[in-house]
């Protein structure tokens, strides 16, 4: 047996025990329910909560416990005096309560990875304990404290880290937690109050350093941010999915994901406007837009209204109705101010009663006349229904001439009535949620008997009750800790949308402004800054990357440079030998060089593969690879702004010209795509007019 497979056995069967004390506490667990369901039989509402409070917080044990299984333990820590601590998912003890597992949020923790060489904090070696479900299948060592070391101790291997950069990727960003760095550990264990902002370059582990302190966090201060709850943001719907194991495999189960697309309850965008479009929607002028919109009646809203009384016919002519309108919006939101609508009408209506037949009724006659006619209820309900924020903002594009014909520029008008479609885009979202708050929710009437049924056609009803809708209470949305992924890229627009979320929360926000998207970072920065307001700030920058070869991202650092002055550039630390491949063919061989280079790319290496193109090239590499992606779930046909936090072994960039002209971030953008590789990265194109520039 050599000397690693005898390490190994040796760590498996304190492992072993380990697990035993799990499957223990999972026993523990699912007898509880049981017993939890018991007490339903009996028979007194004290017996059904009690039963309800045992199988909740049972199930989330469970849940827990299952979701750390796969690599529960992933580290050890030799100390000076002869203690060795075990470093896991989540803490496990012995029915005695003697700790075997440390929790690796816990404080006692912190060592494994805070201490260096430079400063080894009474720590001589840390072993990281390479796993697959439950069996140890290798170990990697860094010696800390060579001095205090005794010759008898093992050192095995090359250092985790480095081990552990060359493994190939899939589909589904891991948890880093065996191999967090210092500077990385500084930013996860930052203050829990204010604003945690990490920055740095691609591949320095911006994203998963982020969800490693929500798994601090939640477990800091359990209470507090699992009652208030934790929102994550990401980019895009497919950047959700790559995360969204990560957490679960921390022990944390109660976090709310959510792409730029999804914020809004109820409502799903996975696709991007133009960059034409999506700046002017980003844009905060799109606040009056809205404001106006809100306020507006809807292009069906009746005129007038003519009611014959008695002797008197009483009319509220358009002039009148409008200062109505303006009196009601001046004591509320639109919705909030419906129950308000029938008395203020029945007063106009009343102040114009005359005749001697009319006023031989009291004015609770009058009003008991008048709300019960079906003309008046119709004219109500047309005049001021309850309004959806997704069927107002149906009305925006039409409108747009008469909304903003001072705040838009003409050519930005035409450029949005020519890009706009029919169903909400990504950039639509925080037009919606703006439009949400701007119109409020309804309120119960003062006077129930006011409460009327929306006189509808059953044609209209179904066509109102199958759209879209804003699902979720407006006053439902605060959080206790918000993090925003890629938020260099958030219009200003989103953040007013993000920071409705998190009035009172703390937050994390992870961004590189080398890769911003939007057109003038300085804007992103200003609105990020009002959404915080005077929260306390802490900024940590991470400087190693560790996704990229350095022959990659020394290709991508010139684009970076290009794109703005003084980049954020990390230090790539390792080399493959490997640069990248550049070709440059006629137009009519760019689809077929396209699937001969994805083919050999899948043959090259073990992980994912992605071919990024945009605009019509990449819909007609999606028909022609359609096949091929079937057959093989490792390779991927995404647009530009789709790879935004994703990682591969191998990128293939089709038409790199074509990204960088698509928009006025399109150097950014290209910057981004660049250094979404962590093997090989080849591209094709008709011609290389930015490899020259740069």
């Amino acid at each position: 047996m050599d000397l690693e497979a005898r390490e190994i056995e040796l760590e498996q069967a304190y492992v072993d025990t380990v697990y035993e004390n799990l499957d223990a506490a999972s026993a523990s667990a699912k007898s509880l329910i049981t017993e939890g369901l018991e007490l339903g039989h009996v028979g007194h509402e004290g017996g059904l909560v009690e039963r309800d409070a045992m199988i909740y917080q049972a199930t989330r044990r469970m849940t827990a416990l299952d979701a750390a299984y796969d690599g529960l333990v992933f580290g050890r820590l030799d100390l000076k005096g002869g203690e060795a601590r075990y470093i896991g998912r989540i803490g496990v003890r012995t029915p005695e309560r003697d700790i075997l597992l440390i929790d690796w949020r816990a404080p006692a923790a912190a060592l494994f990875y805070q201490a260096t060489a430079q400063d080894p904090a009474g720590v001589i070696r840390r072993r990281v304990l390479r796993n697959h479900l439950d069996k140890i299948i290798g170990v990697e060592d860094d010696l800390l404290d060579a001095e205090a070391a005794d010759e008898s101790l093992v050192i095995i291997g090359e250092g985790a880290l480095m081990a552990s950069l060359s493994r190939a990727r899939d589909a589904q960003m891991h948890s880093v937690v065996a191999t967090i760095q210092k500077e990385q550990d500084d930013a996860i264990r930052s203050p829990v109050r204010g604003a945690t902002i990490i920055t740095g370059g691609p591949g320095t582990g911006k994203t998963v350093v982020a969800l490693h302190r929500v798994a601090f966090l939640l477990y800091s201060d359990r209470r507090r941010f699992e009652q208030g709850g934790v929102l994550v943001i990401g980019p895009s719907g497919v950047f959700i999915e790559y995360i969204d194991r990560v957490l679960p495999s921390l022990g944390e189960t109660a976090v709310t994901l959510r792409s730029l697309g999804a914020v809004v309850d109820g409502i799903d965008a996975n696709e991007h406007d133009h960059p034409a479009l999506a700046a002017i929607k980003g844009s905060a002028s799109m606040v009056t837009v809205l404001k106006r919109l809100a306020a507006a009646p809807l292009p069906e809203s009746p005129t007038e209204f003519s009611y014959f009384y008695r002797d008197d016919r009483l009319v509220l002519g358009s002039k009148q109705l409008r200062k109505l309108r303006a009196r009601l919006l001046s004591r509320g939101r639109r919705n909030e101010v419906k129950h308000r609508v029938m008395r203020v009408l029945l007063d106009a209506l009343w102040s114009q009663v005359h005749g001697p037949r009319a006023l031989e009724r009291t004015r609770e006659e009058f009003d008991e006349d008048v709300k019960t006619d079906d003309r008046f209820l119709e004219f109500l309900e047309t005049w001021w229904p309850e309004v959806d924020a997704v069927e107002l903002w149906e009305h925006l594009t039409p409108r747009l001439g008469e909304l903003a014909n001072d705040l838009l520029a003409r050519d930005d008008i035409a450029t949005w009535k020519k890009y706009a479609r029919t169903e909400p885009m990504i950039e639509d979202i925080p037009l919606i949620d703006e439009l949400r708050f701007l119109i409020g929710e309804a309120q119960p009437s003062e006077d129930p008997e006011d409460d009327v049924p929306q006189h509808l056609m059953s044609f209209e009803r179904d066509e109102r009750e199958n759209r879209p809708k804003a699902t979720q209470s407006i006053d439902d949305e605060n959080y206790a800790h918000v993090l925003v992924d890629e938020a260099q890229d958030l219009s200003p627009m989103q953040w007013r949308m993000v920071g409705r979320r998190g009035r009172l929360a703390s937050w994390t926000i992870v961004g590189d402004v080398a890769q911003s998207s939007w057109p003038v970072p300085a804007e992103s920065v200003a609105a990020r800054n009002a959404a915080l307001g005077s929260k306390a700030v802490h900024e940590f920058q991470l400087t190693k990357n560790y996704r990229n070869s350095a022959e990659i991202y020394e290709l991508a650092a010139r684009a970076a440079r290009h794109a703005i002055s003084n980049p954020d550039l990390a230090d790539a630390v390792r080399r493959t030998g490997v640069d990248p491949r550049h070709e440059v063919v006629i137009s009519d061989e760019i689809r077929a060089t396209a699937a001969a280079e994805a083919k050999a790319l899948l043959d090259q290496v073990d992980g994912t593969v992605a071919l990024v193109a945009t605009g019509g090239t990449l819909a007609e590499l999606r028909q022609d690879l359609s096949d091929l992606v079937a057959e093989n779930d490792r390779l991927r046909v995404l647009d530009p702004l789709v790879t935004k936090g994703l990682e591969f072994d191998a990128v293939l960039l089709i038409e790199a010209d074509e990204i960088v002209a698509e928009a006025a971030s399109g150097w950014r953008t290209l910057y981004v795509v660049l250094t979404r590789a962590t093997q090989r990265l080849v591209t094709v194109g008709t011609s290389q007019r930015w490899l020259d520039v740069l």
